[in-house]
């Protein structure tokens, strides 16, 4: 397990303590559905309930020896109930009690994740608000095309944040199903009521049909939508990164007191931590590939997609849920430089106003080619020559013809831009109650 990134409720929750917990809950559950059926004494499952002891070390000890962990926590708990031991796993396959307790863990795992994303939207959200009428030059192919504002830019960060609570929601309801059918799905020596009761009990839906594990179809579209978070998060992180060269410095991620940025350099301020979510939403990627493959399994099952998930699970929910925090701090401290918003939106003395122009000339009668042509010829001149593009226009014989200095110089206007930009920010939820969160 990525132990490093945990935090604190994830590592809870995937200890070996944790799980043992969740599997004795399935086995006591399971006693108290026989017993109601009449299969076995009514006394059993409280006494279970009120002698079971969980000692990971024990369970350990016998795992050694047998080489299956089920079989090594059914003896380890039989030891401490005494008599009432055999009724422990009754009628049970392994896979009865850990695909039903790892439901209960993944939706537990699920709510912290969609918990954190919460979190993280109502900040981005917040950033966004502050920003709305904050103005910037917008890249295409990474070379300036027109002016927008940072609140924009941040209102689509928000709205990718909503989509993926959304989509992790629904992922959670896929996984949030348990099974008690036995070895090979057929209920051959338990009956659905069990797997009924158990199932309610623990908050899950029984799978309507299993064979001995459920499908693992739902557990590789939860990884995905992790990954899909994770990828939207390292979206997020490489746009700060690139606005963050030191040519651009509009944003910049927070910089400690006390940080250092290099071993030789003492005027380094790198963007490690939008560095760092890039790297891992990476591994995050890699996951969704042992995810898939866990998903083609012979016959009823093999065994092939247990090591992985030991490892996959527990990581991917914990690096999701550390990159949602890691991020909403990025986000809340993020440093913007206006100032430099406005060098660079005046870096290429006005080019970035040609589709104005364009529009002006053809508005005012002239043939839409002609006017591209006419505006692209003087645009690729200021490119070449670096000249003030604005007074070009002003100076062209051809322009004058149809726009006058006051209509030219309309056009220079970046809030012609931002006419609309409230529209946009109501439609994404921004400057209204995010009541969708």
């Amino acid at each position: 397990m990525i132990s490093r990134y945990a935090r604190p409720v994830m590592r809870r929750l995937w200890s070996d303590e944790n799980k043992y917990q969740t599997w004795l809950q399935v086995e006591i559950l399971a006693a108290e559905a026989w017993a109601q059926l009449g299969e076995i004494p009514a006394e059993a499952p409280r006494a279970i309930r009120e002698m079971a002891k969980i000692d990971p070390a024990r369970v350990a000890e016998i795992e050694a020896v047998v080489k299956h962990d089920v079989i090594a926590f059914v003896t380890a708990v039989a030891e401490t109930v005494g008599e009432w031991g055999k009724y422990v796993h009754y009628g049970l396959t392994s896979y009865d009690v850990v695909d039903t307790a790892l439901g209960v863990l993944m939706v537990k795992a699920a709510d912290v994740i969609l918990e954190g994303l919460k979190e993280l939207a109502e900040t981005i959200r917040g950033r966004a608000a502050e920003e709305e009428f904050t103005v910037m030059i917008g890249r295409t192919h990474g070379v300036h095309a027109e002016p927008i504002t940072l609140g924009l830019k941040l209102a689509v960060w928000y709205q990718e944040t909503l989509r993926n609570i959304d989509r992790l929601w629904h992922a959670r309801e896929r996984v949030r199903v348990g099974k008690l059918s036995g070895a090979v799905g057929t209920f051959a020596h338990v009956p659905p009521f069990v797997e009924e009761y158990v199932c309610r009990k623990l908050g899950l839906e029984p799978a309507p049909v299993s064979t001995q594990i459920v499908q693992r179809d739902r557990h590789a579209e939860f990884i995905f939508c992790l990954a899909q978070i994770a990828t939207s998060i390292d979206k997020f992180a490489t746009e700060i990164r690139s606005l963050q060269r030191t040519e651009i410095r509009e944003l910049e991620e927070p910089f400690a007191k006390g940080q250092k940025g290099s071993s030789a350099m003492p005027h380094k301020r790198n963007p490690v931590a939008c560095e760092q979510m890039s790297g891992l939403a990476r591994v995050m990627r890699g996951y969704v590939t042992a995810a898939l493959e866990n998903e083609v399994l012979w016959g009823e099952r093999d065994i092939s997609n247990s090591s992985v998930e030991r490892i996959v699970l527990a990581d991917a929910t914990t690096l999701a849920d550390y990159m949602i925090s890691r991020f909403k701090w990025i986000v809340e401290n993020m440093r913007v430089y206006r100032d430099r918003m406005t060098q660079n939106l005046e870096l290429t003395h006005g080019l970035v106003f040609s589709e104005d122009l364009l529009l002006a000339l053809v508005k005012k009668g002239m043939r839409r080619e002609d006017a591209y042509v006419l505006v692209q010829s003087r645009a690729m001149e200021a490119w070449e020559r670096g000249g003030d593009f604005r007074r070009m226009m002003l100076a062209d014989a051809k322009v004058r013809e149809y726009l006058s200095e006051e209509e030219i110089e309309a056009c220079f206007r970046p809030q012609n831009h931002f006419r609309h930009v409230d529209t946009v920010m109501r439609r994404a939820g921004i400057t209204q109650e995010a009541g969708n969160v």
